[in-house]
């Protein structure tokens, strides 16, 4: 393969070759220059290992408009005399320890397969930028190999391969080549692949067992080791073997994008919020802020007023409960939650029952451990004041339908609050379409850090509350007679907040956003599957919580062991899970257990992580 060097761009006009595509502004890489390199790159046949090649210099990096680092003009680094890093030395840019200058964090992108188009408007694949802050094109363009070490299921097949066949022109154009990021990893692969001897993903492979569910309809490609790359905590060992983290129920890991964001915080920008003159106090505001307002676009709430920051889940309930619901709830009023609450929502409202005399009711659950409407609906009456409900179940996994219990509540007169700790890494979260009167999350179950939470209100409950604590910020004038409180979510955020950790979870979740939380949904479903499948049948296995719409959690106990014993069995393999009651007693009382067994998945998990839990599991099951 030929390597190319940067030429220079026409004066004005199209680049060569790409009539009425935007120009480009001097000094940067003529498009024309990159769409050949990257058809040169793409030309290499199935199982060749295409040459090495040089990537062009950039000259130029712009930030996006509002990023932290933009400069008045919305581009550069937005600090003196400090030139945008230009990336690391050729190949170390894709090591995990590899250190990412503060000014780069505008650009590190999650690593998907390019689909996107670039500002220009040539495919992504065809647009390089720094290497050391493009995972998808850059490490190739300086001859590091893209893929992991391959895994025991990994094919010989490369990465990239032909859809169509090679010289077809599918839709009256050039002949369509895709990436399908299969980098060892099956999940990835959703279509079969072409050619004779091909196998496809519901296939026997190399001992694999068959997946008779598995499905060979399109998806959207998924690179799930480029994804990894961006979470540095994943390259750790533990008792000499790489780890493996099946305890996300409880907390995720965070993206090298949220790390660099809290770093770039407290570097350039630390300072108490409002009211100051100084620039960093509007520096720090203005990124607090934004971070609420990425808040509320990411739920779908109808403005950012409507969004509280708080620690976490747990104060959010005893929030609502402690201000909504001590002005509401009154003596035989009553409280519905559901059988598959976790504390959080049990406790507070025992409390508030406690203190006015109300009853707290429960829904019941099947088998499968689905609550049941028709139950539900039996409870509702007009002493209903509030339902409080979970929309994943945290010991289960069970996807609760949310939708259709708030509005059973309405049309009973009651509010409903939607506990999202457990959704919203999951699933596509939208509260106006629940039409949820209060919704509630943390920032460390979606790759955020800890230490922050969020409660989303209607306006007109919120403005109707009364502050929960007292203090600065809160307030609008303050006299030994009497105060005035500041409107919603200044009320409800009395005291210095946790200004960092709200600007790290802004950054999660542009993290979310730019992976695409349907993307997850639909890999974190088929790893499910996956586990589940290669689970169920381990001799001595129960799995608790089978019911059919479910996230990615596997509870189950083993016959003859402990749930302690298992959890220290797959830890000496460096496999982290939680074992225990989850903080969900009731739930697993109901099914005659007082602990169980938990691995939890996320997007950066594989099926070779998978085939580690099942390989321990297995060879417990058989000494008993």
């Amino acid at each position: 393969m030929t390597t190319l060097t940067p030429t220079s761009n026409p004066a004005a006009g199209s680049p060569a070759g790409l009539p009425g595509a935007p120009s480009v502004p001097p000094g940067l890489p003529d498009p024309a220059a990159l769409a050949r390199l990257a058809g040169a790159f793409f030309s290499a046949l199935p199982g060749t290992s295409p040459a090495a090649v040089q990537s062009p210099p950039l000259v130029n990096n712009p930030a996006p408009p509002g990023s932290p680092v933009a400069g008045p003009g919305g581009t550069g680094t937005g600090v003196p005399g400090a030139a945008i890093p230009q990336g690391h030395v050729p190949g170390a840019n894709l090591l995990p320890a590899a250190p990412t200058h503060v000014l780069s964090l505008p650009n590190r992108a999650p690593s998907l397969a390019p689909t996107a188009a670039a500002q220009n408007g040539l495919p992504d694949t065809a647009v390089t930028v720094a290497p050391a802050l493009e995972s998808r094109f850059g490490g190739q363009a300086l001859g590091v190999p893209h893929a992991a070490a391959p895994s025991p299921h990994a094919s010989a097949a490369p990465a990239y391969y032909f859809l169509e066949g090679a010289g077809r022109a599918p839709h009256g154009g050039a002949a369509e080549l895709r990436e399908i990021a299969t980098f060892g990893d099956p999940l990835a692969l959703h279509l079969p692949r072409q050619g004779p001897g091909a196998q496809g993903y519901g296939q026997d492979r190399a001992g694999k067992e068959a997946l008779p569910w598995a499905a060979s309809s399109a998806r959207v490609p998924f690179d799930v080791n480029a994804i990894r790359r961006d979470f540095p905590i994943l390259q750790e060992r533990v008792n000499g073997r790489q780890l493996v983290w099946f305890d996300n129920a409880a907390t995720t890991h965070k993206p090298q994008s949220v790390i660099d964001r809290l770093a770039y915080f407290y570097a350039h920008e630390n300072s108490n919020i409002h009211r100051a003159a100084h620039a960093l106090a509007g520096r720090a505001t203005d990124a607090y802020e934004a971070a609420r307002s990425k808040v509320q676009r990411f739920i779908g709430a109808a403005s950012p007023e409507e969004i509280v920051f708080v620690r976490g889940t747990t104060e959010a309930i005893n929030l609502i409960a402690k201000t909504w619901g001590a002005k509401h709830v009154g003596e035989g009023d009553e409280i519905v939650v559901s059988h598959l609450e976790h504390h959080a929502n049990i406790v507070p409202w025992q409390q508030l029952a406690a203190q006015t005399g109300a009853r707290l009711r429960v829904i019941p659950v099947d088998d499968s451990g689905q609550v049941l409407l028709d139950e539900y609906r039996k409870l509702l009456n007009d002493r209903t004041r509030i339902v409080s409900v979970t929309q994943v179940s945290n010991a289960l996994g069970t996807v609760v339908p949310v939708a259709e219990i708030v509005e059973m509540a309405h049309r009973a007169g009651a509010c409903a609050l939607v506990d999202g700790a457990q959704s919203v890494s999951h699933m596509r979260v939208d509260v106006q379409a629940i039409d949820a009167d209060f919704f509630v999350f943390s920032g460390h179950k979606v790759f955020g850090p800890t230490g922050i939470g969020v409660v989303y209100g209607k306006r007109a409950l919120l403005e109707d509350m009364p502050p929960w604590q007292g203090g600065g910020n809160m307030i609008a004038d303050v006299t030994f007679e009497r105060t005035v409180f500041q409107p919603p979510p200044n009320r409800f955020e009395a005291g210095t907040g946790n200004i960092a950790d709200a600007v790290g979870l802004g950054a999660a979740l542009d993290y979310v956003e730019r992976v695409g939380i349907e993307n997850i949904a639909r890999y974190e479903h088929d790893l499910l599957e996956y586990a589940t499948h290669l689970l169920q049948p381990i001799p001595g296995v129960r799995l608790v919580g089978t019911a059919r719409d479910k996230a990615s959690v596997l509870s189950f106990v083993l016959k003859g062991y402990e749930t302690e014993e298992v959890g220290q069995a797959l830890n000496e393999e460096g496999i982290a899970v939680r074992s225990g009651h989850h903080c969900a007693q009731p739930i697993l009382r109901r099914f005659g257990l007082e602990a169980t067994v938990r691995p939890s998945l996320a997007f950066y998990n594989t099926t070779e992580e998978v085939d580690r839990l099942i390989s321990v599991v297995r060879r417990l099951s058989g000494r008993r």
